[in-house]
């Protein structure tokens, strides 16, 4: 420990960003191990594509349009959680929970809409237990909803904390985190709608 640490009781600064860029290096870790999950879930939807047993395929139980509009629900709230970001930047602790409020709006409405479409799925006979294909549908698409349904509870655990102690460095580390964390997830989401709903419309 510092002669600096010492009298004044506290971390000299430079310190605590060094620590805020480790931490935001170790998500990066994170997210690579988070990159592999889905890509062995990806492989695993090909491979079991064929698998029908029989029943639906993806153009008999996909409606385009609805998931064209759960797409752009999600694609507006990364970028929202980029006018959040701009407003950490510039200091503004009210307009970073103005847009972090908008941006759980728009990531609970896609979660609505995916839960509706489970929802439909399984009441008309067409669960993960149908056939392969459909157990490798829920598998993917599924853990892509567990993970945006984390983010909104990490993301309600955030507007909490900015709105109690403000912009530290603390929460500048865990909010540019969840923007990582966030955008990677906008950015599998629009590989899924190309390879499941696209794919599976035009097959």
């Amino acid at each position: 420990m510092s002669t600096e640490t010492l009298i004044h009781g506290k971390a000299p600064e430079h310190a605590h960003h060094d620590n805020g860029s480790l931490k935001v290096f170790g998500f990066w870790i994170y997210l690579m191990s988070d990159l592999i999950l889905f890509s062995c879930l990806f492989a695993t939807y090909i491979v079991l594509l064929p698998g029908t047993a029989g029943g639906p395929s993806g153009k008999d139980i996909f409606e385009l349009p609805f998931v064209l509009v759960e797409t752009f629900a999600l694609l507006l709230s990364s970028i929202t959680y980029g006018f959040a970001v701009l407003a950490m930047n510039r200091n503004n602790q009210s307009q970073v929970l103005l847009w972090l409020v908008i941006t759980f709006v728009f990531g609970a409405c896609f979660i609505g809409m995916e839960l509706y479409e489970f929802h439909h799925l399984i009441t008309h006979g067409m669960g993960p237990d149908r056939s392969g294909y459909l157990s490798g549908f829920f598998a993917l698409v599924g853990t892509h909803g567990l993970h945006v349904t984390a983010g909104l509870i990490w993301m309600a655990v955030l507007m909490i904390q900015v709105a109690s102690r403000g912009l530290t460095s603390v929460n500048r580390t865990r909010i540019n985190c969840l923007s990582l964390f966030w955008h990677f997830l906008d950015i599998v989401w629009i590989c899924v709608f190309s390879i499941v709903y696209l794919m599976g419309v035009a097959l």
